[in-house]
C-alpha cells in the first residue's frame, strides 16, 4: 500500500522490501569496498557514482544510506538528498558548493554561530566578501552582480526571529542567486523550505531526526539545479556519515512526527508559563505574537519545535550562574531535539540579544511539564535578592 500521509511515509518508507521476509528497519550496514563481476558493471557504477542509489565504493553510499536519502528527499520534497557526518559539515559543504574567490555572500545576522564563524573565517580567507543582513529587513537592495548565495536560517539561533523566506527567494531568483536555508529547528515535519523558494536546505540530523542525542548526522536537500553540484562537493571533501548513524536516523525517523508534535505542545506550555514569571522579561518563541516574524511563522510553518529562549530581567552574573547551576532536571548542553531537557546561556555576541538581561536558550524534552515547572520554581530563588 502506498503511504498517503507524512506519518505513513515515516513508518513505511526507507525499509527493506524483500517479500520473503525482512527486518522492519535496515540493519547496520558496514563495508567500504564494493566488488563487481565484470569490468562493464564496474565502469558503469563508476560513471554513475554521484547518483543516489548507485553502489560503487563505501564513501559514495550503500543500500541503507540510499534508503535514508530517498526517505528524506520525499519528506523535504527535494530532487535529491546528500548525507554528511554532521550538521556543520552539511552547512560548510553547501556553502563551498557555491562560494568562489572574489564573490559576495549575504548571511543573515541570526545564523547559527558555527555557520557565521565558517563564513567569517575560512570563506573570508579565500576572499569571499561576507555581508550580514537583518533577518526581518531582508535582502532588498543588497544583491550584487557577484553575489554567490544568500544564507538564511529561521527561526534564528538564540533570538528566534523568522525571516520571510519566500520574499528573500523571489529577490534572489531574479538574479539567479541560490538561497541556502538552515531548517534544523523545524525539520521537514514543520517546514518545507524548498517549496518556499530555497534552492538548498541544510539541517542537523543529530537533533530531531535521530532524536536520542546519540548520533552525529547532517542533511543537504536540494532542487534539481543544485543537487548534483552539492553531492559532488561532499564526495570531493570525503565526508560521509557512519553506518551506525544512518541506522539510528532511519530508526528515529519512524517516530519523528509523533515526537515533534508532542514537544511542540509541551514547549508552548512551558514557554507560556515562563512568560508569566516575575523574573522573566520576555520569552522568544515564534508561536508568540511578541516574537519578530510571528506572522511569517504562522504562514510558512505548521508547528513549533521544542527550542525557545527566555530573556530574564537584569540580574548579576553571579546570581544567574547560580540559577543555571541550581536547575536539577535541565542539563547544560548545546544541542536540542532529544528526549532530555536542556538549557544554554547565550552571550549577546552569539544571540543578537534584543534586551538587557541574560538570555537562556531552553529545550523541552519528554519530562512531565509539572516536574520542569517545579524545577524552575525552586531555582528561581537564586535570582532573588
Amino acid at each position: 500500500m502506498k503511504p498517503t500521509s507524512l506519518a505513513d511515509a515515516l513508518v513505511h518508507r526507507g525499509r527493506p522490501q524483500d517479500p520473503l521476509g525482512r527486518q522492519v528497519n535496515w540493519p547496520v550496514e558496514l563495508g567500504s569496498t564494493v566488488v563487481f563481476d565484470s569490468l562493464d558493471a564496474f565502469e558503469a557504477a563508476r560513471e554513475a557514482r554521484y547518483e543516489n542509489g548507485t553502489p560503487y565504493y563505501g564513501r559514495y553510499g550503500n543500500a541503507a544510506t540510499f534508503s535514508l536519502e530517498d526517505l528524506l528527499a520525499e519528506l523535504d520534497e527535494a530532487d535529491g538528498v546528500t548525507l554528511t557526518s554532521s550538521g556543520v559539515s552539511a552547512i560548510t559543504a553547501a556553502l563551498l558548493s557555491v562560494a568562489r574567490p572574489a564573490s559576495h555572500l549575504l548571511v543573515s545576522e541570526n545564523l547559527y554561530g558555527n555557520t557565521r564563524a565558517f563564513c567569517d573565517g575560512l570563506l573570508a580567507a579565500i576572499y569571499v566578501e561576507i555581508e550580514p543582513f537583518d533577518p526581518i529587513d531582508g535582502i532588498a537592495g543588497k544583491l550584487r552582480r557577484n553575489t554567490c548565495a544568500v544564507m538564511a536560517e529561521a527561526p534564528g539561533s538564540g533570538t528566534f526571529e523568522v525571516c520571510d523566506l519566500p520574499q528573500i527567494s523571489n529577490l534572489a531568483a531574479e538574479q539567479g542567486v541560490p538561497v541556502i536555508f538552515d531548517n534544523t529547528w523545524a525539520s521537514p515535519v514543520f517546514c518545507k523550505p524548498l517549496g518556499l523558494g530555497a534552492d538548498i536546505v541544510v539541517y542537523s540530523g543529530s537533533k530531531h531526526l535521530c532524536g536520542h542525542s546519540d548520533a552525529m548526522l547532517g542533511v543537504i536537500a536540494a532542487n534539481s539545479k543544485y543537487h548534483s553540484l552539492v553531492r559532488r562537493t561532499v564526495m570531493s571533501l570525503g565526508d560521509k556519515p557512519g553506518a551506525q548513524e544512518v541506522f539510528l536516523a532511519l530508526r528515529g525517523a519512524r517516530t519523528l512526527k509523533m515526537r515533534m508534535e508532542y514537544q511542540d505542545g509541551t514547549g508552548r506550555e512551558m514557554a507560556a508559563w515562563l512568560a508569566q514569571q516575575k523574573c522573566v522579561a520576555r520569552v522568544l518563541h515564534p508561536a508568540f505574537e511578541t516574537c519578530p516574524g510571528h506572522e511569517i511563522w504562522k504562514r510558512d510553518f505548521s508547528g513549533a519545535a521544542s527550542l525557545f529562549s527566555v530573556i530574564f530581567k537584569p540580574v548579576s552574573e553571579q546570581r544567574f550562574r547560580a540559577f543555571v547551576d541550581g536547575l536539577q532536571c535541565f542539563g547544560i548542553g548545546v544541542s536540542w531535539g532529544g528526549y532530555e531537557s536542556l538549557v544554554l546561556p547565550m552571550t549577546s555576541e552569539r544571540s543578537r540579544q534584543l534586551e538587557d538581561g541574560p538570555l537562556l536558550r531552553v529545550n523541552i524534552g519528554f519530562e512531565d511539564p509539572a516536574t520542569l515547572k517545579a524545577d524552575f520554581t525552586q531555582a528561581f530563588r537564586f535570582l532573588q535578592d
